[in-house]
């Protein structure tokens, strides 16, 4: 694949990512895999570090975040930081180069085909959730760690989670909170969260740094553009593309 279809590949993305706020690890590691032909392991890797970046990139120009409540973000990251060392350590300790591509394949497609419906019924979710308390502060709590766990072992996994399906989980745990409110918790924690995960692959040597050079190349420019062509696509028809699109892939990764 040559160094502009990449270039090419970052931009599309991001602008994605700019216009919905989600979407980067759900679409770049399924492209790096089936169209880069790049080992499943090595695109994991390079693109957590790629959506780091890019989701840093897309809130310092969306401006939208509510102020964080740090409290929430502590419990998540007390189950996701366990999360991700578990599974980088399993990645570690797996057989063959072959048998880590299929469980890091099979990784992928299973969150895709989580992410598709959490993103295509979020609204659904919270009025069902409005109308049927699931508990109290303390079960909040352990729910919201058991969360950042599940989204720890995901994102090392698969590069996917952090941001769909946190969000889809933190508005059913905390219906009563403001959206923005929410976005705010669910950037403060998937970014370090992808930082943390990209950095264990780096270390495994994982991470392909001139790929991921030219994708941010297209990425950053199409996080500019999507961010002003936000709001005029009606969020429902946002959705509908965009679980549409991660249930077509998720089925074709598995």
């Amino acid at each position: 694949m040559g160094h502009l279809a990449y270039v090419i590949s970052g931009a599309l993305v991001g602008f994605l990512v700019g216009m919905t706020g989600v979407g980067g690890g759900s679409l770049m590691t399924p492209l790096l895999i089936l169209l880069c032909g790049i080992h499943p392991k090595a695109a994991v890797g390079t693109d957590l570090v790629y959506a780091a970046v890019t989701k840093l990139f897309g809130t310092v120009l969306h401006r939208r975040c509510g102020p964080v409540r740090w409290s929430i973000v502590l419990w998540m990251m007390a189950g996701s930081l366990p999360g991700v060392a578990v599974a980088l350590l399993w990645l570690r300790h797996l057989g063959s180069p072959q048998e880590m591509a299929h469980v890091i394949r099979l990784s992928l497609g299973i969150c895709l085909l989580v992410t598709a419906p959490a993103i295509l019924f979020r609204p659904t979710l919270k009025a069902w959730v409005l109308r049927h308390q699931l508990g109290g502060p303390v079960q909040s709590r352990v729910l919201t760690v058991v969360l950042g766990f599940v989204l720890g072992c995901m994102v090392s996994l698969s590069s996917v989670g952090a941001g769909a399906i946190g969000m889809a989980v933190l508005v059913m745990l905390y219906p009563t909170l403001p959206l923005r409110e929410l976005v705010a918790i669910d950037i403060a924690h998937a970014i370090p969260l992808t930082l943390i995960a990209g950095a264990g692959h780096w270390m495994e040597g994982d991470v392909m740094v001139p790929t991921l050079l030219l994708l941010l190349s297209g990425s950053l420019p199409g996080i500019w553009l999507g961010t002003h062509c936000a709001g005029r696509c009606p969020e429902r028809w946002q959705r509908l593309i965009l679980g549409t699109l991660l249930l077509l892939i998720g089925v074709k990764m598995i």
